[in-house]
């Protein structure tokens, strides 16, 4: 019924699965039901590309993976992305933008949520583990209303751990540029720029890791091998436009196309780029034409210092573009 654990993080034995005294059983997740896990992320309401164990795997050597699969009387009903820390807090998880409770279309509702957080935290202290740190999917990334965690996550008294504020277009209702940013499309039309998608990451990374050192004093989080791989595993999934006025790439930007919303995982320009209006130049490409069809535009978070700082420079920008606020959210819980 259940197995004596040891050491949950160096995994030299563990508790792999634990009967609740509810209709719920947590089991923890394994490579061999990858096949199993992806066919359930991708019907749930809120599955994306991160959840794929081909994405999600990709950094198995830097965190330690404890991802959990809940069943009701057999029956799968719920993921959980998650890696387990030193300290032994369970993180839903620190390799993704959000991660949370993936849950199905249907036979789920906000009081089965409920249940299965309880058997998630007697799962938890079952397995010596200290807190959980968690992570929702935001709103714009569920094919239905899914925030049934949220309520559960009050309920059991989580807390604030971090916020951070992206911008986003809804494209039902795309507001237009701004002052600034229609005089940089207009300098650019008159440059002739081109647009096109490339599967050049070595290209792209040269233009983006140069713009994050010198501009940010940052690296991006993928190496060029790890984004290339990525690319190969989603060829149309994770994409990369290019676009200048010139021969040379003067700004750039990589989407993930995540279940109907079109996410900046990276943005990056060049000085000429900046001078050029190129970036604004390729937005508008994307947002009016590439992606038209999509419910959301997500242009990414503008936070430093774990939501503390809000870079004010970067979402004056986004808000000029037309993104307005949405909240990607952290919760913790000691146990």
């Amino acid at each position: 019924m259940a197995k004596l654990i040891k050491n949950l993080r160096t995994q030299e034995y563990f508790v792999n699965f634990v009967e609740m005294k509810s209709d719920w059983t947590i089991k923890r997740y394994n490579s061999e039901e990858s096949a199993v896990w992806d066919r359930f992320a991708a019907e749930s309401r809120q599955g994306t590309l991160l959840h794929m164990r081909g994405y999600m795997d990709y950094h198995s050597d830097r965190f330690a993976d404890c991802s959990l699969m809940a069943f009701r009387k057999e029956t799968l009903m719920a993921l959980l992305p998650a890696n387990i820390d030193s300290d032994g807090i369970l993180h839903s998880h620190q390799g993704l933008t959000y991660g949370g409770w993936l849950t199905p279309f249907a036979h789920f509702d906000g009081s089965d949520m409920l249940d299965l957080f309880d058997a998630f935290h007697d799962w938890c202290r079952e397995n010596a583990v200290g807190g959980v740190v968690y992570k929702p999917v935001p709103h714009i990334y569920h094919r239905l209303p899914a925030e049934e965690d949220i309520y559960a996550l009050f309920r059991n008294g989580y807390e604030f751990k971090t916020v951070n504020l992206s911008s986003v277009i809804d494209m039902r209702c795309i507001p237009s540029f701004n002052t600034q940013q229609k005089r940089h499309f207009k300098k650019s039309l008159s440059m002739n720029p081109w647009v096109r998608e490339t599967d050049d990451v070595e290209a792209f990374m040269d233009v983006l890791e140069e713009c994050l050192r010198v501009r940010h004093d940052a690296a991006p989080v993928h190496s060029a091998e790890e984004l290339r791989m990525l690319k190969q595993r989603f060829p149309e999934a994770i994409r990369l436009f290019v676009s200048g006025t010139g021969s040379d790439i003067e700004a750039e930007v990589c989407i993930y196309d995540c279940t109907g919303v079109a996410h900046c995982q990276y943005i990056a320009t060049t000085e000429a780029g900046r001078a050029n209006g190129s970036l604004t130049f390729l937005m508008q490409r994307l947002i009016a034409d590439t992606f038209a069809g999509h419910r959301y535009f997500d242009f990414g978070t503008s936070n430093e210092d774990a939501g503390r700082i809000l870079n004010s420079g970067l979402i004056h920008q986004k808000f000029g573009l037309g993104g307005r606020g949405v909240a990607y959210q952290q919760f913790s819980l000691r146990l």
